[in-house]
């Protein structure tokens, strides 16, 4: 790509507090050519009170693709362009990630603003583990990839992040207790802002208290991973119905060559290769 191309600028905006945006996005925003925001008029008003008369546009989920090809040609021409969210940083849970993979695709540059993130936000003040995380966003409204996402958040032993509307949390916070069992959690929800609330609590106790109280804001909910040694024997127990031949050529019509799925068996299981290579070939 030509020098005179301009680049794209990935801009993280407060989630509540408005003196959590960094000197460098301010001045980006300013100098920018383009501003492209999810939500126009709320982020004009983040604008109008830092005094930024920089042109605005819409990039949002429905306009996402036809948009950012109008977006990458006026990089093409020299503008630089800053793209911000309705609130955190770009990408995360956000139309933003099509117009980042398309610029890549295009051999336009893109810099990210380092800022505000409410999932990483709530995961620091839940006092669960951070060392290993992952990140749901909103579960799926179709029923077939909620039940599918469920079902696989039941063996994952990293903690869990997930963002969730007040009118929908009643439900989720059910389905969540049902598929995951009690699991410690944090439900957080006005971060930042002036009546920031995180729960310490149960999931068992969040089902309770919400089925009395009336969710309200929008919120983050970080529930902790199964534990993994417990997950384990529960592993090794489900192995206990099968033999150890059985087991073997269950990887192999996996696809698994002979050699890997002895020493899968032997990991599964907790013995030693010596073991399941004998029962295998004793015949």
């Amino acid at each position: 790509m030509a020098s005179e191309c301009g680049m794209l600028y990935l801009c993280a905006t407060p989630i509540g507090n408005l003196g959590d945006i960094t000197a460098r996005v301010l001045e980006t925003l300013q100098s920018a050519d383009l501003i492209a925001a999810e939500d126009t008029r709320g982020s004009l008003k983040l604008l109008n009170h830092f005094g930024i008369k920089t042109a605005l546009t819409s990039y949002h989920e429905y306009n996402k693709y036809d948009k950012a090809k109008t977006l990458i040609e006026k990089m093409r021409q020299g503008l630089n362009i800053a793209l911000i969210t309705d609130a955190g940083t770009p990408c995360i849970s956000d139309p933003g990630e099509t117009l980042v993979a398309m610029c890549i695709e295009e051999g336009i540059r893109v810099s990210s603003l380092p800022g505000p993130a409410a999932c990483i936000t709530a995961l620091t003040l839940s006092g669960l583990s951070t060392r290993r995380f992952c990140f749901e966003a909103f579960l799926p409204p179709d029923k077939k990839q909620r039940r599918r996402i469920l079902d696989e958040l039941k063996t994952e032993t990293r903690t869990i992040i997930i963002y969730e509307a007040p009118h929908h949390l009643k439900a989720t916070l059910s389905e969540l207790y049902d598929t995951l069992g009690d699991r410690r959690s944090a439900l957080c929800r006005e971060l930042t802002k002036r009546f920031e609330d995180v729960q310490h609590i149960s999931l068992s106790e969040a089902v309770s208290y919400y089925n009395e109280n009336e969710p309200r804001g929008e919120y983050v909910l970080v529930i902790e991973g199964r534990d993994e040694d417990d997950l384990i024997r529960e592993q090794r127990r489900s192995w206990e119905d099968i033999s150890i031949a059985d087991h073997v050529a269950q990887y192999e019509a996996q696809g698994m060559d002979h050699k890997a799925a002895l020493k899968q068996v032997s990991l599964d299981r907790g013995i030693p290769k010596r073991e399941v290579y004998d029962a295998v070939h004793k015949n």
